[in-house]
Protein backbone atom coordinates (compact mmCIF):
# COMPACT_ATOMS: atom_id res chain seq x y z
CA UNK A 1 0.00 0.00 0.00
CA UNK A 2 2.94 2.30 0.61
CA UNK A 3 3.90 2.08 -3.05
CA UNK A 4 0.36 2.99 -4.08
CA UNK A 5 0.41 6.03 -1.78
CA UNK A 6 3.71 7.15 -3.32
CA UNK A 7 2.21 6.74 -6.80
CA UNK A 8 -0.76 8.87 -5.75
CA UNK A 9 1.66 11.50 -4.45
CA UNK A 10 3.45 11.44 -7.81
CA UNK A 11 0.12 11.94 -9.55
CA UNK A 12 -0.53 14.92 -7.28
CA UNK A 13 2.80 16.42 -8.28
CA UNK A 14 1.90 15.93 -11.94
CA UNK A 15 -1.41 17.73 -11.44
CA UNK A 16 0.40 20.68 -9.86
CA UNK A 17 3.21 20.78 -12.43
CA UNK A 18 0.82 20.69 -15.37
CA UNK A 19 -1.46 23.18 -13.61
CA UNK A 20 -4.45 20.93 -14.13
CA UNK A 21 -5.41 21.82 -10.57
CA UNK A 22 -4.37 24.69 -8.29
CA UNK A 23 -1.86 23.59 -5.66
CA UNK A 24 -4.28 23.93 -2.74
CA UNK A 25 -6.99 21.83 -4.42
CA UNK A 26 -4.48 19.19 -5.50
CA UNK A 27 -3.13 18.89 -1.94
CA UNK A 28 -6.61 18.53 -0.45
CA UNK A 29 -7.60 15.82 -2.94
CA UNK A 30 -4.28 14.10 -2.35
CA UNK A 31 -4.91 14.11 1.40
CA UNK A 32 -8.34 12.51 1.00
CA UNK A 33 -6.91 9.86 -1.34
CA UNK A 34 -4.08 9.04 1.08
CA UNK A 35 -6.55 8.74 3.96
CA UNK A 36 -8.73 6.24 2.07
CA UNK A 37 -5.67 4.26 0.94
CA UNK A 38 -4.46 4.17 4.55
CA UNK A 39 -7.74 2.48 5.54
CA UNK A 40 -9.23 5.45 7.37
CA UNK A 41 -12.99 5.21 8.04
CA UNK A 42 -15.31 7.91 6.78
CA UNK A 43 -16.17 9.23 10.26
CA UNK A 44 -14.94 8.75 13.80
CA UNK A 45 -11.42 8.48 15.20
CA UNK A 46 -8.59 8.78 12.62
CA UNK A 47 -11.20 9.26 9.89
CA UNK A 48 -11.40 11.12 6.61
CA UNK A 49 -14.12 13.58 7.57
CA UNK A 50 -13.42 14.17 11.26
CA UNK A 51 -9.64 13.86 11.47
CA UNK A 52 -8.30 14.81 8.04
CA UNK A 53 -10.80 17.49 6.99
CA UNK A 54 -12.32 18.80 10.22
CA UNK A 55 -9.19 18.73 12.42
CA UNK A 56 -6.65 19.19 9.62
CA UNK A 57 -8.08 22.37 8.09
CA UNK A 58 -7.44 24.61 11.16
CA UNK A 59 -4.10 22.98 12.06
CA UNK A 60 -2.15 26.02 10.86
CA UNK A 61 -4.56 28.60 12.27
CA UNK A 62 -1.82 30.45 14.16
CA UNK A 63 0.18 30.68 10.96
CA UNK A 64 -2.81 32.03 9.07
CA UNK A 65 -3.33 34.78 11.67
CA UNK A 66 0.34 35.69 11.39
CA UNK A 67 0.00 35.82 7.59
CA UNK A 68 -2.96 38.21 7.87
CA UNK A 69 -1.08 40.48 10.26
CA UNK A 70 2.04 40.42 8.08
CA UNK A 71 -0.05 41.31 5.02
CA UNK A 72 -1.75 44.09 7.01
CA UNK A 73 1.61 45.56 7.98
CA UNK A 74 2.75 45.24 4.37
CA UNK A 75 -0.26 47.23 3.16
CA UNK A 76 0.51 49.90 5.74
CA UNK A 77 4.13 50.09 4.59
CA UNK A 78 2.84 50.63 1.07
CA UNK A 79 0.02 53.10 1.74
CA UNK A 80 1.94 55.26 4.23
CA UNK A 81 4.95 55.49 1.92
CA UNK A 82 7.37 53.83 4.36
CA UNK A 83 8.61 51.25 1.86
CA UNK A 84 8.81 53.76 -1.00
CA UNK A 85 10.68 56.25 1.16
CA UNK A 86 13.24 53.61 2.16
CA UNK A 87 13.92 52.76 -1.48
CA UNK A 88 14.08 56.39 -2.61
CA UNK A 89 16.54 57.31 0.12
CA UNK A 90 18.76 54.41 -0.86
CA UNK A 91 18.62 55.38 -4.54
CA UNK A 92 19.46 59.00 -3.70
CA UNK A 93 22.41 57.85 -1.64
CA UNK A 94 23.66 55.49 -4.36
CA UNK A 95 23.54 58.13 -7.08
CA UNK A 96 24.70 56.73 -10.41
CA UNK A 97 26.75 53.88 -8.90
CA UNK A 98 25.03 50.64 -10.00
CA UNK A 99 26.55 48.39 -7.34
CA UNK A 100 25.74 50.78 -4.51
CA UNK A 101 22.15 51.23 -5.68
CA UNK A 102 21.73 47.46 -6.02
CA UNK A 103 23.13 46.86 -2.53
CA UNK A 104 20.75 49.47 -1.15
CA UNK A 105 17.73 47.86 -2.83
CA UNK A 106 18.98 44.51 -1.55
CA UNK A 107 18.95 45.88 2.01
CA UNK A 108 15.42 47.28 1.69
CA UNK A 109 14.21 44.01 0.15
CA UNK A 110 15.66 42.11 3.10
CA UNK A 111 13.90 44.42 5.53
CA UNK A 112 10.47 44.11 3.92
CA UNK A 113 11.07 40.37 3.50
CA UNK A 114 11.00 40.01 7.26
CA UNK A 115 7.47 41.46 7.29
CA UNK A 116 5.77 39.68 4.43
CA UNK A 117 6.93 37.27 1.80
CA UNK A 118 5.90 36.43 -1.74
CA UNK A 119 4.76 39.04 -4.27
CA UNK A 120 3.86 41.78 -1.73
CA UNK A 121 7.47 41.96 -0.52
CA UNK A 122 8.74 42.05 -4.11
CA UNK A 123 6.34 44.87 -4.95
CA UNK A 124 7.20 46.93 -1.88
CA UNK A 125 10.89 46.94 -2.75
CA UNK A 126 10.70 46.49 -6.50
CA UNK A 127 8.16 49.02 -7.74
CA UNK A 128 10.73 51.77 -7.23
CA UNK A 129 13.87 49.68 -6.79
CA UNK A 130 13.83 47.76 -10.09
CA UNK A 131 13.39 50.82 -12.35
CA UNK A 132 16.02 52.67 -10.31
CA UNK A 133 18.55 49.87 -10.75
CA UNK A 134 17.88 49.56 -14.47
CA UNK A 135 18.15 53.33 -14.85
CA UNK A 136 21.73 53.34 -13.51
CA UNK A 137 22.77 50.42 -15.71
CA UNK A 138 22.08 47.28 -13.67
CA UNK A 139 21.07 44.50 -16.11
CA UNK A 140 17.39 43.62 -16.00
CA UNK A 141 17.85 40.03 -14.84
CA UNK A 142 20.25 41.19 -12.14
CA UNK A 143 17.77 43.85 -11.01
CA UNK A 144 14.97 41.31 -10.62
CA UNK A 145 17.33 38.85 -8.94
CA UNK A 146 18.56 41.49 -6.50
CA UNK A 147 15.06 42.06 -5.15
CA UNK A 148 14.51 38.30 -4.81
CA UNK A 149 17.88 37.64 -3.18
CA UNK A 150 17.13 40.48 -0.76
CA UNK A 151 13.80 38.92 0.18
CA UNK A 152 15.67 35.64 0.75
CA UNK A 153 17.92 37.43 3.25
CA UNK A 154 14.80 38.46 5.15
CA UNK A 155 13.11 35.04 4.95
CA UNK A 156 14.97 33.60 7.99
CA UNK A 157 13.43 36.39 10.06
CA UNK A 158 9.93 36.31 8.53
CA UNK A 159 7.75 35.85 11.61
CA UNK A 160 4.78 34.14 9.88
CA UNK A 161 7.27 31.61 8.53
CA UNK A 162 8.52 30.90 12.05
CA UNK A 163 4.93 30.23 13.06
CA UNK A 164 4.36 27.96 10.07
CA UNK A 165 7.33 25.71 10.77
CA UNK A 166 6.60 25.71 14.49
CA UNK A 167 3.03 24.50 13.96
CA UNK A 168 3.60 22.20 10.99
CA UNK A 169 6.60 20.41 12.51
CA UNK A 170 5.38 20.67 16.11
CA UNK A 171 8.48 22.51 17.27
CA UNK A 172 8.73 25.37 19.78
CA UNK A 173 9.33 28.83 18.36
CA UNK A 174 12.78 29.14 20.04
CA UNK A 175 13.94 26.02 18.17
CA UNK A 176 12.75 27.42 14.83
CA UNK A 177 14.28 30.79 15.62
CA UNK A 178 17.59 29.18 16.56
CA UNK A 179 17.98 27.42 13.22
CA UNK A 180 16.82 30.44 11.23
CA UNK A 181 19.55 32.52 12.86
CA UNK A 182 22.09 29.91 11.72
CA UNK A 183 20.70 29.99 8.18
CA UNK A 184 20.83 33.77 7.90
CA UNK A 185 24.61 34.15 7.30
CA UNK A 186 24.44 31.83 4.29
CA UNK A 187 21.53 33.79 2.79
CA UNK A 188 23.31 37.09 3.39
CA UNK A 189 26.62 35.90 1.92
CA UNK A 190 24.90 34.52 -1.18
CA UNK A 191 22.92 37.73 -1.72
CA UNK A 192 25.99 39.94 -1.41
CA UNK A 193 27.91 37.65 -3.74
CA UNK A 194 25.08 37.80 -6.28
CA UNK A 195 25.03 41.60 -6.36
CA UNK A 196 28.80 42.08 -6.36
CA UNK A 197 29.51 39.39 -8.96
CA UNK A 198 26.57 39.91 -11.30
CA UNK A 199 26.73 43.71 -11.45
CA UNK A 200 30.43 43.61 -12.31
CA UNK A 201 30.51 40.51 -14.48
CA UNK A 202 27.58 41.64 -16.63
CA UNK A 203 28.65 45.28 -16.79
CA UNK A 204 26.14 48.06 -17.18
CA UNK A 205 23.20 48.07 -19.56
CA UNK A 206 21.28 51.25 -20.21
CA UNK A 207 18.46 49.71 -22.24
CA UNK A 208 15.18 50.85 -20.72
CA UNK A 209 11.99 48.83 -21.01
CA UNK A 210 9.89 50.44 -18.31
CA UNK A 211 8.08 53.74 -18.34
CA UNK A 212 9.78 56.39 -16.32
CA UNK A 213 8.37 56.82 -12.86
CA UNK A 214 7.86 60.49 -13.60
CA UNK A 215 5.52 59.61 -16.46
CA UNK A 216 3.11 57.88 -14.10
CA UNK A 217 0.36 59.82 -12.36
CA UNK A 218 1.47 60.83 -8.90
CA UNK A 219 -0.32 58.89 -6.20
CA UNK A 220 -1.72 60.52 -3.10
CA UNK A 221 1.16 59.03 -1.11
CA UNK A 222 3.75 60.57 -3.41
CA UNK A 223 2.02 63.94 -3.23
CA UNK A 224 2.21 63.82 0.57
CA UNK A 225 5.98 63.29 0.42
CA UNK A 226 8.28 60.91 2.26
CA UNK A 227 7.31 59.20 5.48
CA UNK A 228 8.94 60.58 8.67
CA UNK A 229 12.36 59.15 9.45
CA UNK A 230 11.16 57.50 12.66
CA UNK A 231 8.37 55.74 10.77
CA UNK A 232 11.00 53.97 8.66
CA UNK A 233 11.74 51.78 11.69
CA UNK A 234 8.33 50.11 11.37
CA UNK A 235 9.51 47.01 9.46
CA UNK A 236 12.11 46.36 12.15
CA UNK A 237 9.75 46.67 15.13
CA UNK A 238 8.27 43.12 14.96
CA UNK A 239 11.70 41.62 14.38
CA UNK A 240 13.28 43.44 17.33
CA UNK A 241 10.44 42.38 19.63
CA UNK A 242 10.40 38.73 18.49
CA UNK A 243 14.15 38.22 18.16
CA UNK A 244 15.55 40.61 20.73
CA UNK A 245 12.86 40.44 23.43
CA UNK A 246 11.48 36.98 22.49
CA UNK A 247 7.94 38.33 22.40
CA UNK A 248 5.31 36.06 20.83
CA UNK A 249 4.88 36.40 17.07
CA UNK A 250 1.32 37.71 16.86
CA UNK A 251 1.84 40.49 19.46
CA UNK A 252 5.09 41.43 17.71
CA UNK A 253 3.33 41.83 14.37
CA UNK A 254 0.50 43.78 15.98
CA UNK A 255 3.05 46.13 17.53
CA UNK A 256 4.53 46.73 14.07
CA UNK A 257 1.08 47.54 12.68
CA UNK A 258 0.37 50.02 15.48
CA UNK A 259 3.80 51.64 15.19
CA UNK A 260 3.44 52.13 11.43
CA UNK A 261 -0.03 53.60 11.94
CA UNK A 262 0.80 55.96 14.81
CA UNK A 263 3.97 57.34 13.22
CA UNK A 264 2.37 58.16 9.87
CA UNK A 265 -1.31 58.92 10.43
CA UNK A 266 -3.23 61.77 12.03
CA UNK A 267 -5.53 60.65 14.90
CA UNK A 268 -8.67 61.55 12.96
CA UNK A 269 -7.67 59.38 10.00
CA UNK A 270 -6.50 56.32 11.91
CA UNK A 271 -9.82 54.50 11.94
CA UNK A 272 -10.31 54.65 8.18
CA UNK A 273 -6.70 53.71 7.44
CA UNK A 274 -6.82 50.78 9.86
CA UNK A 275 -9.91 49.33 8.20
CA UNK A 276 -8.78 50.08 4.64
CA UNK A 277 -5.36 48.45 5.06
CA UNK A 278 -6.79 45.52 7.02
CA UNK A 279 -9.23 44.72 4.22
CA UNK A 280 -6.42 45.14 1.71
CA UNK A 281 -4.30 42.79 3.80
CA UNK A 282 -7.01 40.13 3.60
CA UNK A 283 -6.94 40.36 -0.19
CA UNK A 284 -3.18 39.83 -0.20
CA UNK A 285 -3.38 37.02 2.35
CA UNK A 286 -6.21 35.07 0.70
CA UNK A 287 -4.10 32.81 -1.59
CA UNK A 288 -1.64 31.69 1.13
CA UNK A 289 -4.52 31.17 3.58
CA UNK A 290 -6.17 28.71 1.20
CA UNK A 291 -2.83 26.99 0.70
CA UNK A 292 -2.22 26.64 4.44
CA UNK A 293 -5.67 25.11 4.95
CA UNK A 294 -4.78 22.49 2.33
CA UNK A 295 -1.36 21.86 3.88
CA UNK A 296 -2.99 21.30 7.28
CA UNK A 297 -5.34 18.74 5.71
CA UNK A 298 -2.40 16.98 4.02
CA UNK A 299 -0.40 16.87 7.27
CA UNK A 300 -3.35 15.28 9.05
CA UNK A 301 -3.61 12.62 6.32
CA UNK A 302 0.05 11.57 6.27
CA UNK A 303 0.06 11.29 10.08
CA UNK A 304 -2.77 8.75 10.14
CA UNK A 305 -1.60 5.43 11.65
CA UNK A 306 -2.35 3.53 8.45
CA UNK A 307 -0.34 5.98 6.33
CA UNK A 308 2.61 5.89 8.74
CA UNK A 309 2.65 2.08 8.81
CA UNK A 310 2.49 1.88 5.01
CA UNK A 311 5.15 4.49 4.27
CA UNK A 312 7.64 3.85 7.08
CA UNK A 313 9.53 0.89 5.55
CA UNK A 314 9.76 2.53 2.13
CA UNK A 315 10.94 5.89 3.39
CA UNK A 316 13.44 4.31 5.79
CA UNK A 317 14.95 2.31 2.93
CA UNK A 318 15.82 5.41 0.89
CA UNK A 319 16.64 7.94 3.64
CA UNK A 320 20.38 8.41 4.30
CA UNK A 321 21.55 8.69 7.90
CA UNK A 322 25.27 9.16 7.42
CA UNK A 323 25.79 12.95 7.73
CA UNK A 324 28.00 13.21 4.64
CA UNK A 325 25.65 11.14 2.49
CA UNK A 326 22.70 13.11 3.90
CA UNK A 327 24.23 16.39 2.73
CA UNK A 328 25.23 15.02 -0.69
CA UNK A 329 21.87 13.40 -1.44
CA UNK A 330 19.64 16.24 -0.33
CA UNK A 331 21.87 18.84 -1.99
CA UNK A 332 21.54 16.99 -5.29
CA UNK A 333 17.76 16.90 -4.79
CA UNK A 334 17.49 20.69 -4.51
CA UNK A 335 15.88 21.09 -7.99
CA UNK A 336 12.92 19.01 -6.76
CA UNK A 337 11.67 22.02 -4.80
CA UNK A 338 11.30 24.01 -8.04
CA UNK A 339 8.19 24.10 -10.24
CA UNK A 340 6.04 23.09 -7.24
CA UNK A 341 8.02 19.85 -7.06
CA UNK A 342 7.76 17.16 -4.36
CA UNK A 343 10.22 18.91 -2.02
CA UNK A 344 8.47 22.28 -2.09
CA UNK A 345 7.51 22.85 1.54
CA UNK A 346 4.43 24.84 0.45
CA UNK A 347 3.21 21.85 -1.51
CA UNK A 348 3.81 18.12 -1.30
CA UNK A 349 7.03 18.79 0.59
CA UNK A 350 4.94 19.54 3.69
CA UNK A 351 3.47 16.06 3.46
CA UNK A 352 6.88 14.47 3.01
CA UNK A 353 8.14 16.39 6.03
CA UNK A 354 5.19 15.06 8.01
CA UNK A 355 6.00 11.50 6.95
CA UNK A 356 9.67 11.83 7.94
CA UNK A 357 8.68 13.06 11.40
CA UNK A 358 5.73 10.69 11.95
CA UNK A 359 7.82 7.63 11.04
CA UNK A 360 10.70 8.77 13.25
CA UNK A 361 13.22 8.62 10.43
CA UNK A 362 14.68 12.04 11.26
CA UNK A 363 14.15 14.22 14.31
CA UNK A 364 11.76 17.10 13.71
CA UNK A 365 14.54 19.67 14.02
CA UNK A 366 16.50 17.93 11.22
CA UNK A 367 13.40 18.08 9.00
CA UNK A 368 13.20 21.77 9.89
CA UNK A 369 16.73 22.22 8.59
CA UNK A 370 15.91 20.48 5.33
CA UNK A 371 12.64 22.33 4.78
CA UNK A 372 14.02 25.79 5.52
CA UNK A 373 17.08 25.17 3.33
CA UNK A 374 14.87 24.20 0.40
CA UNK A 375 12.59 27.15 1.06
CA UNK A 376 15.51 29.51 0.44
CA UNK A 377 15.72 28.08 -3.09
CA UNK A 378 11.99 28.10 -3.75
CA UNK A 379 11.62 31.69 -2.54
CA UNK A 380 14.08 33.00 -5.14
CA UNK A 381 14.50 30.69 -8.10
CA UNK A 382 11.16 28.91 -8.60
CA UNK A 383 9.66 30.27 -11.86
CA UNK A 384 6.18 29.47 -10.53
CA UNK A 385 6.47 31.45 -7.28
CA UNK A 386 4.56 34.72 -7.32
CA UNK A 387 7.48 36.91 -6.24
CA UNK A 388 9.72 35.50 -8.99
CA UNK A 389 7.07 35.92 -11.66
CA UNK A 390 6.26 39.49 -10.61
CA UNK A 391 9.90 40.62 -10.32
CA UNK A 392 10.87 39.11 -13.66
CA UNK A 393 7.90 40.50 -15.55
CA UNK A 394 8.27 43.94 -14.00
CA UNK A 395 11.93 44.01 -15.05
CA UNK A 396 11.03 42.90 -18.58
CA UNK A 397 12.59 39.41 -18.48
CA UNK A 398 11.29 35.85 -18.03
CA UNK A 399 11.13 33.95 -14.73
CA UNK A 400 13.30 31.24 -16.30
CA UNK A 401 16.08 33.76 -16.94
CA UNK A 402 15.95 34.79 -13.29
CA UNK A 403 16.02 31.13 -12.21
CA UNK A 404 19.14 30.37 -14.23
CA UNK A 405 20.98 33.39 -12.83
CA UNK A 406 20.00 33.00 -9.18
CA UNK A 407 19.92 29.21 -8.78
CA UNK A 408 23.67 28.69 -8.20
CA UNK A 409 23.65 31.20 -5.34
CA UNK A 410 20.59 29.85 -3.53
CA UNK A 411 21.75 26.27 -4.14
CA UNK A 412 24.83 27.21 -2.13
CA UNK A 413 22.55 28.54 0.64
CA UNK A 414 20.72 25.20 0.72
CA UNK A 415 24.05 23.40 0.91
CA UNK A 416 25.06 25.53 3.88
CA UNK A 417 21.78 24.88 5.66
CA UNK A 418 22.03 21.12 5.06
CA UNK A 419 25.61 21.08 6.37
CA UNK A 420 24.48 22.81 9.57
CA UNK A 421 21.59 20.35 9.85
CA UNK A 422 23.82 17.29 9.45
CA UNK A 423 26.51 18.60 11.80
CA UNK A 424 24.07 19.66 14.50
CA UNK A 425 21.16 17.24 14.46
CA UNK A 426 22.32 13.92 12.92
Amino acid sequence: MGVVILLVMAAGVALMLTRRLPTAFALALLAVAIAFLAGAPLTGENSVLDTVLQEGAPTLAATMIAIILGSWLGKLLDETGIAGTLVRKIVEFGGDRPTVVALGVLAVSALVGTVTGSAPAAMLAGIIGIPAMIAVGVPKVTAAGTVLMGIAVGIPFELPLWQFFSTALELPIPTVRGFMVKLFPFALAAALAFVLIETRRRGTEHAWSLKSLEEKPRSRREELGDAPWYALLAPAVPLVLALGFELAIIPSLLAGVLYALVTTTRPGAMNKRLLRTLYGGFEVAAPPLVLFIAIGILLAAVKLPGAVDALEPLVKAVSPHNPVVFVLVFTLLVPLCLYRGPLNVFGLGAGIAGVLIATGIYPAVAVLGMATSYNQVFGVADPTSTQTVWSAQYAGVTPQQVMVRTLPYVWAVALGGLCVTAATYL
